[in-house]
């Protein structure tokens, strides 16, 4: 049998030439009215510099050396990083058959029963945007550093035309980033004298007043999660790239295995990736957190500074200069970080208000030709995203919620579509290219379990005893 992604074409209309893309989208009920930008690298680069692996574990330090000292650092990046081959696995499972820039809110009304589609639909889709708006939350010192920081990434997010040169830009900075501070921290430090094998993979360190270890591991393990949340980035740019039932799926295990895998053509096997994922996971985030903690020379210090990264870096070079240096490094990553946040909101509101999800939908669900781009929900997201800030900023406990929801929310999107799918039964569906059999259905299960996980554990606070106005939940939060 033919590939059928390969080049077949229809004809239709007065000479006018549908593709199978177009054709796929039309069938789902949806023109196109959005220009193929992006490349698989592309669609990568946003991905990846959203998720973040090494950067979000250089953010959370500090509080998870509280939480459980670092062994939870270790040993919760190795438990979160073959968590999320399952969630990332169940995503591409179905954004492979069915690609819609829609994502979960779109695979929850199709696979929910008539009676309850466009309630699973209205619930997941409001869940994952959501998410998204507070995932663009950053501890920035003062109220117009943040705004600043999100009119800046407005910017790069206004021109279609330009966005898959940024793509690829926030993939190449991060990456080099990352190489750049692998190499030279542990080069530079003086000893090594806190890197025997006991501090690194044997010291646990319970500074959350919790009188359970374990408790205070899996309220801790969110500190970890923080660099493995938002994988469904990639899902949801499906209609601004070829073959997006193969490409999409690459570039989510991509994020999974990045500095391994090659994206470079349409003829990748997406069956290539899931092998590459058992052999290959998250290489970045293991040997950055592993490098760090060889290089810590006053452990003390480390954690009674502001900028834990910057105290690290300035102990490792003994230079205040070049530890100024690496940290700029480090926030210019995390301005491409949220660079792809308004990317990613951005096509959450827009595909949302194309079903009606979003009141004033009409407005939101415009796509500007000459900039091929959505602009008014681009707009409207960047608008929230600021007023959020100016509610939210300075105060600790709602950053804490905020960090919460960034990541317990798009986990929750991801529930009523699985649970779904599961229902249905996994094989009573049309299969798309990425397929793992019986596979995903252990990655199915493994994503519920995780979800069910992370909405009861991140729920608890961080520090007990709870005082008045301390306590930070995601209920909270909603």
């Amino acid at each position: 049998m033919s590939d059928p992604v390969a080049s077949l074409q229809h004809e239709v209309g007065e000479g006018k030439v549908l593709d199978l893309d177009e054709q796929r989208l039309r069938e789902m009920g949806y023109p196109r009215p959005i220009g193929r930008k992006y490349s698989v690298i592309s669609v990568l680069g946003v991905a990846y510099s959203l998720t973040n692996s090494w950067w979000g574990l250089s953010a959370s330090l500090v509080t998870g050396v509280n939480s459980g000292g670092t062994a939870l650092l270790v040993y919760g990046t190795i438990l979160l990083s073959i968590v999320s081959v399952a969630v990332a696995a169940t995503l591409a499972e179905l954004v492979s058959a069915m690609p819609n820039a829609a994502g979960q809110s779109f695979w929850a009304k199709e696979l929910s029963s008539k009676k309850f589609s466009r309630l699973a639909s209205y619930i997941t889709g409001w869940l994952a945007w959501a998410g998204s708006i507070f995932a663009n939350w950053n501890s920035w010192h003062t109220l117009v550093a943040y705004e600043v920081a999100n009119i800046f990434c407005f910017f790069f997010n206004v021109y279609g035309r330009t966005l898959s040169v940024i793509g690829h830009a926030c993939l190449y900075v991060s990456l080099g980033s990352f190489l750049v501070i692998l190499i030279v921290v542990p080069a530079r430090a003086r000893t090594h004298k806190w890197a025997e094998f006991v501090f690194v993979f044997a010291s646990f360190s319970n500074k959350t007043g919790w009188s359970s270890d374990a408790i205070a591991f899996f309220v801790g393990l969110i500190n970890t999660n923080w660099g493995f949340s938002c994988l469904d980035t990639a899902v949801h740019l499906a209609e601004e790239i070829s073959q997006p039932e193969r490409m999409i799926p690459i570039a989510i295990m991509g994020v999974i295995v990045i500095g391994f895998v090659s994206c470079q053509s349409a003829q990748d096997s997406p069956r290539y990736v899931s092998e590459a994922v058992t052999r290959h996971i998250q290489i970045t985030s293991f040997s950055f957190i592993l490098a760090m903690l060889f290089s810590i020379q006053d452990y003390t210090a480390l954690l009674d500074a502001s900028v834990p990264s910057l105290e690290l870096f300035g102990q490792a070079l003994d230079n205040t200069a070049a530890a100024i240096i690496l940290e700029a490094l480090t926030i210019v990553t995390g301005l491409g970080c949220l660079v792809s946040c308004h990317t990613w909101a951005a096509r959450l509101c827009w595909s949302f208000s194309r079903d009606k999800g979003v009141p004033f939908s009409n407005i939101w669900a415009k796509i500007v030709p000459s900039l091929d781009t959505p602009f008014a929900a681009h707009i409207l997201t960047t608008t929230i995203i600021g007023l959020v800030g100016c509610i939210y900023l300075g105060s600790e406990t709602a950053f804490n919620s905020m960090v919460t929801a960034c990541i317990v929310l798009p986990y929750l999107s991801y529930m009523l579509p699985v649970v779904g799918l599961l229902i249905r039964g996994r094989n009573n569906i049309s299969h798309g290219p990425f397929w793992l059999g019986t596979w995903g259905l252990i990655c199915n299960w493994v994503c519920l379990t995780w979800i069910a996980f992370t909405t009861v554990f991140y729920s608890f606070p961080s520090i007990m005893p709870v005082q008045g106005g301390s306590e930070y939940t995601i209920e909270a939060t909603l």
